[in-house]
């Protein structure tokens, strides 16, 4: 039996479907990397989420980075991300001559999530299920979109971060992690990039408030993939070359703790 390919998972933000351009550029680039890796997309979808709820006169707040999500935003937030989000992306993957298939993180069992806490209201943190039907899908040569919308063993519908939701995709899989934003990578104080970040060097840089809120978010999601994946997990600009971020040349690299820099 042939061995499979580990692949490519690569999470973007919603900010992505706002430059339609750079998300055409970026799909290409991923159709001609699916003829030597699988690979599989996780989207967020906030700017969507905060258009929506301004529109509709609900208040939005967050809490560490994470959006506080009330029981009753859920349909509303659920219909952004995992409805107008996920079916454009996939709009875009097919005008780039891909074949997506739009998924959510409940969809086959391929994550189980729980609450985080209360305080978050309907927010999940999400754990590695069954990889039976992403196998399928990227032996058969599609691309899932995956969007962060989950659900806990009662049906209650969950918010999920979207780092998190790709790094338990990474888990899931085995796969190589690029986080993928409107930002270069982290950055230290002097607003240079920091090429590679392990836990010493991010332990400084939070002491010294300059990662903390959604980037901490970001950050520590990286942290805990490369550590459960035993590899450094990329957080780079989407409107960089996918080749040179998967040859270490863009982006930063964050590494777990049994690595050091330079490895």
């Amino acid at each position: 039996m042939a061995e499979i390919t580990p692949p490519v998972i690569i999470k973007v933000g919603g900010a992505l479907l706002d430059n339609p351009a750079i998300a055409k550029q970026l799909l290409l680039e991923i159709k001609t990397l699916q003829a030597s890796t699988p690979v599989v997309l996780v989207h967020g979808g906030g700017p969507l989420v905060e258009t929506m709820l301004s529109a509709m006169q609900l208040t939005s707040t967050k809490i560490d980075g994470l959006r506080v999500t009330p029981d009753e935003q859920m349909p509303f937030i659920c219909g952004a991300l995992a409805g107008s989000a996920n079916k454009n992306l996939c709009a875009l993957a097919i005008a780039a001559n891909l074949n997506p298939v739009g998924l959510s993180l409940m969809d086959g069992a391929i994550t189980h999530s729980e609450l985080l806490d209360e305080k978050y209201g309907a927010v999940g943190i999400p754990a590695p299920g069954n990889p039976a039907l992403l196998n399928q899908l990227l032996a058969g040569g599609f691309l899932p979109v995956i969007s962060s919308i989950g659900s806990n063993s009662e049906g209650r519908l969950l918010n999920v971060n979207a780092d998190q939701a790709a790094t338990v995709i990474a888990e899931l899989l085995g796969g190589k992690l690029l986080l993928l934003s409107n930002v270069d990578g982290v950055l230290d104080q002097h607003k240079s990039l920091i090429a590679e970040l392990d836990q010493t060097r991010l332990n400084q840089e939070v002491s010294l408030g300059v990662i903390k809120d959604g980037m901490l978010v970001k950050v520590s999601a990286a942290m805990q993939a490369a550590q459960q994946l035993r590899q450094p997990v990329t957080i780079a600009n989407w409107s960089a070359p996918l080749t040179a971020i998967l040859n270490n040349q863009s982006g930063t690299r964050v590494f777990p703790a049994t690595q050091t820099s330079g490895a």
